[in-house]
């Protein structure tokens, strides 16, 4: 924390950790960063101070997939489980099933994906305009420009058409990036997802006594032909 208070002496580090994040993206800050008037070189080094509260906050730890897919305790039942491999758009109306779906593309090291997903679905949802310009900002520089710490990969074209209208942009503005990576992810994460061990694990879970063994009782037949019972055996 004092490496962090000393690389950033004006953020509030008390505020919740989103709050902070995108505090740096406050004009205010500007003067702070200015050196010999040159913008670029604000530009990376904000760029370079982003990679660096990330790492620290643990967005990208170094974690292996096998341990992150192990840290989170999902109480899912198997019937909701089971509902997700319906359709993809049943996986992402449930939110344990966002969650899940989630968890597994960090093992794969795409969460970026579900998250800008995320991230436009809330800023369509802005009622205010007065907002739309801050929020638009927060995740071009996120996940739209070049070398952004969540970089979200998309064509060249739609970049540059959301670069040039994020100085007013409108809550349509994210909609070509957002299908794209909706589509990259129904046609190919989401296949993979219902193979996974983190969604098979769920649909095979059963309830405490729900496991019983069948009882099979053998037989033999007397002198007559009849059967005749012999003891229990279990299968």
């Amino acid at each position: 924390m004092e490496t962090l208070l000393f690389l950033f002496p004006h953020f509030n580090f008390s505020a919740p950790e989103k709050e902070a994040y995108f505090n740096m993206f406050d004009p205010g800050d500007d003067n702070a960063l200015t050196r010999d008037g040159n913008s670029r070189f604000r530009d990376k080094d904000r760029k370079s101070r982003l990679s660096l509260l990330l790492s620290k906050s643990g967005s990208h730890e170094n974690v292996s997939p096998e341990k992150k897919a192990t840290t989170t305790v999902n109480s899912t039942s198997p019937a909701t489980a089971l509902r997700w491999s319906d359709s993809f758009e049943e996986l992402l109306n449930d939110s344990d099933g966002v969650k899940t779906f989630t968890q597994f593309l960090r093992t794969e090291f795409s969460e970026e994906n579900i998250e800008f997903w995320l991230a436009c679905e809330d800023y369509k949802t802005t009622e205010s305009n007065t907002k739309l310009p801050s929020k638009a900002k927060q995740i071009y520089a996120v996940y739209i420009e070049n070398d952004s710490p969540k970089e979200i990969n998309i064509d060249h074209s739609t970049r540059v058409a959301i670069q040039k209208i994020i100085a007013q942009p409108t809550t349509t503005c994210f909609d070509v990036a957002q299908g794209t990576i909706y589509a990259l992810m129904k046609k190919d994460c989401y296949p993979r997802f219902l193979k996974s061990d983190i969604y098979l694990s769920l649909t095979r879970r059963k309830a405490p006594g729900a496991m019983t063994r069948r009882r099979s009782r053998s037989f033999v037949f007397n002198e007559r032909g009849e059967p005749a019972f012999g003891s229990d055996s279990r299968l």
